[in-house]
């Protein structure tokens, strides 16, 4: 009794430490009071103030864009690196897995740093385009470590078939080997997205003047003084993840519910 009891306690101390900070800026964000030392009363108008500042809904768009181009053309090369690697002999496949898992042991620091002098010794402007190529750089990785296992599971055999039986090799290819990589394909998208979406030390090295991400803009407005917009399109954020986070787990679960019928 008294060790579940310990349990409980226990893990109801692991929530409080992860989720009271959160719930704390939540309720700030409807706080009438700008200082955080009092309340103030109910209000919306930092929402409404947040959604008229044009230069953080800008931070936001470039945020998103960044973001989805990068995890796409990350999920495209990492899956095609997946294909290459797996062709090769076991040594060099050894090789190039080591060097791929590089970036990911990597501290963003140093990677932002040489992501920075490789594109000032190439005579790069610095701005959307060489935060691109930085987010596609270390995002690629990630999709190699989600696609990569699929790849082992595949049975050759059923491509080579597919093969004998008159298909085409890009036919081929997504008729047979495409519907079993994709869980693994979609795992490694979403990651990219995250890590990108995330991203602060990388970008802030290799952005140019007066383009700005979310990270970087919270960064540069935590500098001057947090604004209540900050804890309102925090709040944005946590409510979008977890909305999406609850239909994602709902999803299998309404299938099983049918399959049971």
């Amino acid at each position: 009794m008294i060790k579940n009891t310990a349990k409980k306690i226990y893990v109801f101390l692991i929530f409080v430490f992860l989720y009271a900070p959160i719930v704390t800026l939540i309720v700030l964000s409807f706080n009438a009071s700008k200082t955080r030392a009092k309340w103030g009363g109910f209000t919306f108008k930092w929402y409404g103030s947040l959604f008229r500042n044009q230069d953080i809904m800008q931070a936001l768009m470039n945020t998103l864009l960044i973001a989805l181009i990068a995890s796409v053309v990350a999920t495209v090369v990492g899956t095609i690196a997946c294909i290459a690697i797996t062709n090769m002999k076991k040594r060099s496949r050894t090789i190039i897995m080591g060097i791929t898992n590089i970036p990911m042991l990597n501290a963003d620091i140093v990677t932002g740093i040489s992501l920075m002098l490789l594109f000032i010794s190439l005579g790069l402007r610095f701005g959307m385009g060489t935060i691109l190529l930085s987010h596609i750089t270390f995002c690629i990785p990630y999709v190699i470590l989600s696609v990569m296992p699929r790849m082992k599971q595949l049975n050759p055999s059923t491509y080579e078939a597919a093969l004998d039986l008159g298909a085409g090799a890009v036919y081929g290819f997504f008729k047979v080997v495409f519907p079993d990589l994709l869980p693994g394909i979609l795992s490694g998208f979403l990651m990219a997205f995250t890590m990108s979406l995330d991203d602060f030390i990388i970008t802030h090295f290799t952005k140019g003047a007066g383009v700005d991400t979310l990270s970087t803009k919270i960064y540069t407005e935590v500098k001057k003084g947090i604004k209540p917009e900050m804890y309102a399109l925090s709040t944005i954020i946590f409510i979008t993840v977890l909305v999406l986070l609850l239909l994602i787990n709902k999803a299998p679960s309404d299938k099983k519910t049918q399959k049971t019928y």
